[in-house]
């Protein structure tokens, strides 16, 4: 029942997904069983076309409650505990799913995931990790909007996360790490990013150094490549909606040159963000997936594919013999 275009898109996503997952794949759709059910009947009736057999590998779980997108997290989560975000998430921390997507509020699904799935130890707190695309290779930024201020032992935390996952996902091996600053050298930056290049210097960590805002367009810097790459919540929510807004401004601009549509189409296809479709929250005990509130079917449809991809490749698991190594490593 989250996101603007709900139920419509989640439900077209799912039916998109398992057309495309052999049949040991299953949905499970968590809100209001009648409009959930109307609209899954609807969209069945309107696409014969469907593989047979789709519609008993979907379950629908009655969820009464609806987190509105304007509503405050930690108030809605208590409020209501009926919500599809909350009986969802319950589901995959029970074990009776494997993992959990979302177009719906944001803060309440980081909310409710980290009460219901629980951070792994040594963490204090989790971070979303958003694929950028670069001229080189995509990079994972992190965090792109879970937590405003960090400190600089959380800023490291974030590195740890985003290495396990530019591994997993990604496949990159023994992948890159840059700290977002306002300059190369170490002591450039705030506090917090001056005392997270020493402490990132010190670990195990393939620690690339500083990097600056067109390092990410570029994919690497003068240094080599980057795949991670570290920043407070703050910035990197304002930096994963400009970049977001920059292709459509481009081309606008060259559509008004003459440049054909479909050309434009070819050049910036990696830059629409229903490519990825979500956003993991990353240091929390489950696979917790989050979309655009605007998300489209194929948007919702891709992050599947993340949750997918990250239960089959165990990257929580990952995650935390990481977390556990360096805990020990330390004592």
């Amino acid at each position: 029942m989250g996101g603007d275009l709900a139920p419509q898109a989640p439900v077209a996503a799912c039916l998109l997904a398992l057309a495309e997952l052999d049949s040991a794949h299953t949905i499970q759709l968590i809100g209001r069983v009648d409009d959930v059910a109307a609209e899954l009947d609807a969209q069945l009736r309107a696409a014969p076309a469907i593989p047979p057999g789709i519609r008993d590998r979907i379950t629908i779980i009655h969820a009464p409650d609806v987190v509105e997108m304007s509503e405050k997290p930690t108030a809605a989560i208590r409020s209501k505990p009926n919500s599809s975000m909350v009986v969802g998430l319950k589901r995959h921390a029970t074990g009776q799913a494997d993992a959990f997507v979302s177009a719906g509020n944001t803060g309440a699904q980081m909310a409710a995931s980290v009460f219901l799935l629980k951070l792994h130890a040594g963490l204090t707190r989790p971070a979303i990790a958003a694929v950028f695309p670069t001229a080189r290779n995509p990079v994972v930024v992190l965090d792109a909007g879970a937590n405003v201020d960090c400190s600089a032992e959380e800023l490291v935390q974030f590195a740890r996360l985003g290495a396990v996952y530019a591994d997993d996902i990604l496949g990159r091996t023994n992948p890159s790490v840059g700290l977002l600053s306002i300059g190369e050298e170490a002591e450039k930056g705030n506090a917090a990013v001056k005392e997270a290049h020493k402490l990132l210097e010190a670990s195990d960590l393939n620690f690339a150094g500083n990097c600056e805002g067109r390092d990410i367009l570029a994919g690497g810097s003068t240094r080599g490549p980057v795949d991670v790459v570290v920043c407070d919540g703050f910035v990197g929510n304002v930096l994963l909606k400009f970049y977001e807004s920059v292709p459509g401004m481009i081309m606008a601009m060259m559509t008004r040159g003459g440049v054909p549509e479909e050309v434009l189409a070819k050049i910036f296809q990696g830059f629409d963000y229903s490519d990825y479709g979500g956003a993991p929250l990353l240091g929390v005990k489950g696979v917790s997936i989050i979309s655009h509130g605007s998300s489209s079917p194929r948007a919702i449809k891709n992050a599947i594919g993340v949750a997918l991809r990250a239960v089959e490749r165990r990257m929580v698991e990952h995650i935390g013999r990481r977390l556990e190594h360096t805990a020990m490593s330390r004592t």
